[in-house]
């Protein structure tokens, strides 16, 4: 069981590391300073707690999210919210920003000046690449994967502690922006940033496909080997995050880089690596980290074209592979700055209603849950998360007002209770429906 557990959690653990584990944790490093550790506490929390816990409660169910979605919401917000939460882990900002990592983190630093054009050329035949293997993706690939990717996180970890030790006792700068204030809750939003959570409910299928192939004797035996897959990948990202959020809490970065809008995390990466092993170091960085986000672009473009050839078969795996590749890189040339940017309102209403809907998922498994509440309890849940967003991207003073009022709205999380409300509400409310219990076939 252990074994089985392991394995599983080892695979997942691949599948999850991208480009937005490791550009992240250093970037919130570097701007929350001396208010690091409640930062990191928020990170943590959003980007494995609640992304690990996201996984578990997907693989639990063998019928998947859609089915609990359509069973307690409506199949047609099941469809919306799916597809929403697919193009975003897919072609408009998870396939884009593994390419632009590629390139910033690995092959910018080589190039004499970076440009407009080298990334235009770099995306191009990356594209090419990995749109010629999704049209037939092979087990090749997919062992390429399973083993560069473990690799890759092992020699972060070896740069990690390498850092630590040499620059661990330096100060760390004061906190800017938002940190300075909210640090626990700009962190938690910046946890969202990794598409962990959101990936966590397409992937939950994977790993049941997995432990499936692996054989299990009863039902016990499964739920408690996914319980250690989840402290697997719980555990292995726990500490990559800390050490890059301590690695770029800590590495002295240049006040005119600081100043500037050029992703900190890249910087802190990419010179750590040629500062602790010598320039010569890059090459190798370079060809990990392109090889590694290549698999997960070409992952990415399979698992999003057969979710909408599954759900609209009009279309053929190729258009939506054509399509999804297209679409990634025309956005991967706007840089990843503006990626990430862009990225940040759709993540917030997104990962409010991820959250809630797990949230019922697993109070259904304790109690029986009134439909019509816990379709109220995703309503005020999105109600509040677009409110949110309104709010902010158009400055409207008087929607802000009112999402301040509620609680935990300082700590980013106005929409919290409003769901347990929701919760309390489904156990009242009539029209009670139980959480459908699976057996081991």
């Amino acid at each position: 069981m252990i074994k089985k557990g392991a394995l599983t959690g080892l695979l997942l653990f691949g599948i999850f590391f991208g480009a937005g584990n490791l550009i992240f944790p250093p970037t919130l490093g570097a701007l929350s300073g001396q208010n690091f550790w409640p930062a990191i506490s928020g990170f943590v929390l959003s980007g494995v707690g609640i992304a690990v816990l996201t996984l578990i409660i997907g693989t639990l169910n063998p019928k998947g999210y859609v089915y609990e979605i359509s069973r307690k919401i409506a199949p047609w917000f099941a469809t919306t919210y799916l597809v929403a939460l697919y193009l975003s882990i897919g072609p408009f900002f998870a396939i884009p920003r593994t390419a632009t990592t590629a390139y910033e983190v690995g092959i910018a630093p080589l190039l004499s000046g970076s440009s407009q054009w080298s990334l235009f050329l770099f995306t191009f035949f990356y594209f090419i690449a990995a749109y010629l293997i999704s049209l037939n993706p092979s087990k090749i690939l997919d062992l390429v994967g399973r083993i560069l990717t473990p690799v890759f996180a092992l020699l972060i970890v070896v740069l990690v502690v390498l850092g630590a030790t040499k620059y661990g006792s330096g100060n760390p700068m004061p906190a800017s922006g938002a940190y300075m204030t909210s640090a626990f809750g700009t962190g938690f939003l910046e946890g969202y940033n990794t598409l962990d959570a959101l990936a966590s409910v397409a992937f939950s299928v994977i790993a049941v496909e997995t432990m499936n192939q692996l054989g299990f004797s009863s039902k016990k035996e499964y739920v408690s080997t996914i319980w250690i897959v989840g402290v697997v990948v719980a555990l292995g990202f726990s500490a990559l995050y800390i050490g890059l959020g301590f690695l770029g809490n800590h590495f002295p970065i240049p006040a005119d880089v600081m100043a500037s809008d050029a992703n900190k995390g890249v910087y802190v990466l990419s010179q750590a690596t040629q500062a602790i092993f010598g320039s010569s170091a890059q090459i190798f960085l370079a060809i990990m980290v392109t090889m590694t986000c290549f698999t997960t672009t070409v992952g990415l473009i399979v698992s999003t074209a057969e979710f909408f050839v599954k759900t609209f078969p009009r279309l053929g795996y190729q258009v939506y592979a054509t399509l999804f590749t297209l679409i990634g890189f025309g956005i991967a040339n706007i840089g990843l700055s503006a990626i990430i940017s862009y990225s940040v309102p759709v993540l917030q209403i997104l990962y409010p209603i991820t959250i809630a809907i797990v949230l019922l998922v697993i109070v259904n498994r304790l109690l029986p849950l009134s439909k019509i509440g816990m379709q109220l309890t995703i309503a005020s849940v999105t109600l509040i998360a677009v409110a949110t967003i309104i709010g902010t991207q158009f400055k409207l003073e008087s929607v802000n007002h009112v999402i301040n009022l509620l609680p935990f709205a300082g700590a980013s999380l106005p929409w919290l209770v409003p769901a347990v409300v929701g919760i309390l509400l489904s156990i009242c409310l009539p029209g009670k429906q139980k959480a459908e219990i699976f057996e081991i076939e």
